[in-house]
Parts: structure tokens; sequence; C-alpha cells
């Protein structure tokens, strides 16, 4: 390559990055966004007791399917943004699993359980094989999502960047903890759940965001 296409490769690289940061930046604001109006706002539906990915059953659950659809996209997006001013292998690789993840939450979506969508018949009723799909997942999103906030906790720490290092500890703790909290069938799990989620998420899109300055 001469020097003179070098030179111009340059601004391309800076724009293409700069692109896939600002798609990770907006990632986990849009997802949140549209999940929380939903949560408050479609009939039959208690965050404290329905998870967020149950929003996809009903009349409506295209909305929601959709929301996990661009959200995943988005996040792998952002991960490859990150490899580029992130000097870490592992975290944006993590990341781009996660938002693959999100991506198939989105395909292979939950039934419908426990009273919602409105009229269902309480109690959890019988899981199809893409509610175990689902949960396969969302599984892999949370746990390379949780793992590469302790990896990107880890990398800040070593370059002495001590605020951020701690924000991602926070980060990921908050999902691990939301996580298990909702697995063990604790009371209000499914808050607990999103909150850690969302908290992990924003965090990533907050550090895309970062990047883009």
């Amino acid at each position: 390559m001469s020097a003179v296409a070098a030179f111009a490769a340059v601004p391309t690289t800076r724009s293409r990055t700069r692109s896939l940061l600002l798609a990770g930046a907006v990632a986990a604001p849009l997802w949140a966004g549209v999940s929380l109006v939903q949560a408050f706002t479609r009939d039959g539906f208690d965050i404290t007791r329905h998870p967020l990915s149950m929003l996809s059953t009903g009349s409506l659950g295209w909305l929601q399917i959709a929301n996990f659809l661009i959200a995943g996209a988005l996040m792998v997006a952002g991960a490859v943004g990150l490899r580029d001013v992130v000097d870490s292998r592992w975290a944006p690789r993590l990341l781009a699993v996660s938002g693959a993840g999100v991506f198939a939450a989105g395909i292979f979506t939950m039934d419908p359980a426990d009273g919602f969508p409105a009229g269902t018949p309480a109690g959890p009723g019988v899981l199809s094989w893409h509610s175990f799909a689902h949960f396969g997942s969302g599984t892999i999103a949370f746990g390379t999502l949780i793992a590469a906030c302790y990896v990107l906790a880890r990398h800040f720490a070593r370059s002495g960047d001590r605020r951020r290092a701690l924000a991602s500890a926070a980060a990921g703790t908050a999902l691990l903890l939301g996580n298990g909290w909702a697995m063990s069938g604790g009371t209000a799990g499914s808050l607990t759940l999103a909150i850690g989620a969302i908290t992990a998420m924003l965090w990533v899109s907050a550090l895309c965001a970062q990047r883009l300055r």
C-alpha cells in the first residue's frame, strides 16, 4: 500500500470504528427503554413476577422480539468497535458472544405463562422447545456479559483506571447477583434480574459512548 493510500485509509477506519461504537452506545438504552415502557403499559405484566423476555408473547410480542434482534445486532457491532479502542483481547469477544445471545433470545421466544399475556392461566405452563432455547440463549448472553465486565475490570485496574475498574466490576456483580437471585426463585426475582441486566448492558454502552469522544 502506498503512503497516500495508507493516509486515506486512516479516516475511513476511524469512521468505521465510530459507527460501530455508536451502535454499541445505543444498544442498551434502546433495549432498556423499549422493555420498560412495555413493562409498565402492557396489561397483565408484572415486572416483579414476569421476566422482560415474556414481553415477546401476545399480540404485541413482535415489538419485544424486534427489540431483542436489534439490540443484539447493535451489541455485536459495539463489541467490534471496542476491539479497535480497548487493549483487551477477550472483552470484545465476550461482548460479541453476549450480543449474539441476545439476538438468539429474540428468535427463540418464551411461552405465555403465569397470567401473561392477560388471560393466560396462572402457573408456569408447559415449556416448549423454543422456551428452552430462549433460556439457553439468555444463559450465554448473561454469562458472557458478566465475564466481559470482570475482564474489563481487570483491564482497567492494570492500566491504573480505578474508577472504570470499579464500575465494571460493579456492573458484572449486579448482573451476577440479579441472575442468581432470580434463578433461586427469590422474591421479585424478575425485577432483580432486570436491574442487573440493564445495569451491565448500560455500562457497556457507556464505555462505547466514552470511546466515541
